[in-house]
């Protein structure tokens, strides 16, 4: 023991009790999560435990995570710019690279200002706390993220809740507040899900309603669209009462996310948002390889239409079983199991055959709908898909 060391005598709280006990509770219930270590870089093919796997569970769509090009811009811009950006971009950590990234992101989505931030789920709790308030109306689709959920708590403003994707719920819900200003709140592509949101549709309400629409693009960018710009351009939507939220983490292939829209929302939200004022900018060399990112994603289209092959080789392997899949078009193909020892168990399967799929229970989706959130990305073949497929027909036969 160090000299210096610490003996307590003091009795453990009893918290550490009840603590213990609730977690013992999942347990019980197959609700406890447990992380992997990945050893080596994201990829189609990632090392667990020392063994190769083909990972069917990332959110890097377009194969970019651990490209080597990104990796240069990377190593080549941490030698310029060092690795910490120092403080908040309030104060002194608000580098050139950062707004060169901004006024690329706002050229890359189409908007007029953009505005970066740590994480997807900072940018959500920021917007939605930044631009509404006690006096506001937040009408949101049921199958929101827990980041635009948390967002909304936060911000005081009255939230409503209407069922997914339900026009007519949320027209009568818009037509009925009394509310200041009203924001509809929704994903782009849904991530426990993989559908697509009625984006037209909804921005068509809040033209005729006076609402401002708050879109979620975090599974869309890069992946929808012609060049990869995301829902705005996949939907062809111009709107000055768009305010886009993008991920950098997912199919850039980078990290952080981005809000874009009328330079008067972004000055908003870099004025109001706590989770944007109150913590250290990200490091500045990500601002060269978000750079590098963009120019890939806009050239490389190769990478969506692979996408889009590896999706039907999918639901076409699967046509025949008994397996449950969502109606999606996405990279995220959710293969519905019902119960929780369901999903884990097939899970296990897949890892012992050395696949890996995320076995996804509530509270992340609703109760008796747990599964296998298999997701694709351009760097798998078809050969993967088809192990995959072979694997799942097996599953089927043994009454998965």
């Amino acid at each position: 023991m160090h000299p210096h060391a610490a003996v307590s005598t003091s009795v453990p709280p009893p918290a550490l009790d009840r603590y213990a006990a609730e977690l013992a509770a999942l347990e019980r219930i197959d609700q406890r999560r447990r992380r992997l270590t990945v050893e080596g870089p994201q990829g189609a093919r990632i090392v667990v435990d020392g063994r190769e796997h083909l990972a069917f569970c990332s959110n890097d769509y377009l194969g970019l995570a651990a490209d080597p090009r990104l990796v240069e811009a990377a190593v080549a811009a941490v030698r310029v710019h060092g690795v910490g950006s120092g403080a908040s971009h309030l104060v002194t950590g608000h580098h050139a690279p950062h707004a060169r990234a901004e006024r690329a992101l706002a050229d890359f989505v189409g908007l007029p200002a953009a505005l970066l931030f740590g994480t997807g789920y900072l940018a959500n709790v920021g917007v939605l706390t930044a631009l509404t308030g006690a006096e506001d109306a937040i009408f949101s689709d049921a199958l929101n993220h827990a980041s635009l959920i948390d967002g909304m708590r936060l911000s005081r403003a009255r939230v409503v809740r209407y069922p997914h994707a339900d026009l007519a719920a949320l027209e009568a819900a818009l037509a009925a507040t009394p509310a200041r200003t009203r924001f509809v709140v929704t994903e782009s592509v849904f991530s426990m899900d993989g559908d697509l949101a009625p984006l037209p549709a909804l921005l068509a309400l809040c033209e005729r309603h006076d609402a401002w629409l708050v879109i979620d693009d975090a599974h869309g960018f890069g992946v929808l669209g012609a060049q990869g710009r995301g829902a705005l351009e996949h939907f062809a939507l111009d709107s000055p009462r768009i305010v886009y939220v993008g991920t950098l983490g997912k199919a850039a292939g980078v990290h952080g996310a981005f809000v874009a829209g009328a330079p008067a929302i972004v000055e908003t939200v870099l004025q109001r948002a706590r989770s944007y004022i109150f913590t250290t900018a990200s490091p500045p060399f990500l601002g060269p390889v978000i750079e590098a990112s963009l120019a890939i994603v806009r050239a490389e289209a190769w990478r969506r239409e692979r996408l889009r092959e590896l999706v039907a080789r999918f639901r076409d392997g699967l046509r025949e079983t008994g397996l449950r899949l969502a109606a999606s078009e996405s990279p995220i193909q959710p293969v519905i199991l019902g119960t929780n020892a369901a999903a884990l168990a097939a899970s296990r399967f897949l890892r012992e055959r050395g696949m890996i799929v995320s076995a996804i229970r509530p509270p992340t989706v609703a109760e008796g709908t747990s599964r296998l959130r298999v997701s694709f990305s351009a760097a798998h073949t078809a050969e993967d898909v088809d192990r995959l497929v072979a694997a799942l027909r097996e599953l089927d036969v043994q009454g998965a």
